[in-house]
């Protein structure tokens, strides 16, 4: 984790090796430093517990979170063609008159490098899911989106009615969550589904199940100060339950 002033103001860089309580432990001595307006990138696969921790550190010392981002990835560096050879016949001394000076072989792509082909390895999983990887998706999912994730998903933006978002690990949305999101697909009972608010009209949890009741309107979300709450959903004894994050 790396905190450090910009023009703009406060910048807050999670990387994969950080999690809960490391957060904690750095922004609990740094406290004085985050009573404005924050902004937070995220760098690569970073651990969910880690991100809902610094929100809650930043809001506790009276700022406020600006924009989350994902840092951007370098692209590969192009490799330059090899030019041609210039030739030794000049205009005074024209080359032999032989078929084959005057056509050659197809030229075939040069095949990739090993290095090209090599595929990165999964970072390490921060929900405890089996080959699962943190995903971070840095828009707002509409109506007719459905995406299914082995490791744990982060949105930047809102899940908007009529989306789906299914994750073997945590579902964490840094805007409101209107529409379906199941969190530990395959029985991790472990994950947690986060978002300001949860209004979702179905939520999973491993094999649990919870629904919003018969003719509740998804406008009737939980504000406070005219912002949105953040919620917490984890199960309790088999039961869904939601909390509001203070």
């Amino acid at each position: 984790m790396k905190l450090r002033g910009t023009l703009g103001g406060m910048n807050l860089l999670l990387e994969p090796a950080d999690t809960a309580g490391s957060v904690a432990e750095a922004l609990g001595v740094r406290a004085a430093l985050l009573t404005g307006q924050i902004t937070v990138e995220l760098q690569a696969d970073v651990d969910p517990q880690a991100l809902e921790e610094a929100l809650t550190r930043i809001r506790a010392a009276g700022g406020t979170p600006g924009r989350i981002r994902a840092t951007r990835a370098a692209g590969p560096t192009p490799t330059p063609e090899p030019m041609s050879a210039p030739s030794s016949s000049t205009p005074d001394s024209p080359a032999p008159d032989n078929p084959a000076s005057h056509s050659s072989a197809p030229r075939r792509p040069a095949p990739a490098s090993p290095a090209a082909r090599t595929t990165a390895a999964p970072s390490p999983v921060p929900s405890g899911v089996p080959g699962g990887r943190t995903v971070i998706v840095p828009h707002t999912l509409r109506a007719g989106f459905r995406g299914e994730y082995p490791g744990s998903v982060i949105v930047l933006g809102d899940v908007n009615p009529g989306a789906e978002v299914v994750a073997g690990g945590d579902v964490i949305v840094i805007g409101a969550l209107r529409g379906l999101a199941h969190a530990g697909q395959g029985g991790h009972s472990d994950a947690i589904v986060w978002a300001r608010p949860i209004a979702s009209p179905q939520l999973r949890i491993g094999d649990a199940v919870a629904r919003a009741p018969e003719g509740s309107s998804l406008s009737n979300m939980r504000h406070r100060n005219d912002q949105p709450t953040a919620e917490v959903a984890r199960l309790s004894g088999g039961v869904i339950q939601i909390d509001a994050q203070k």
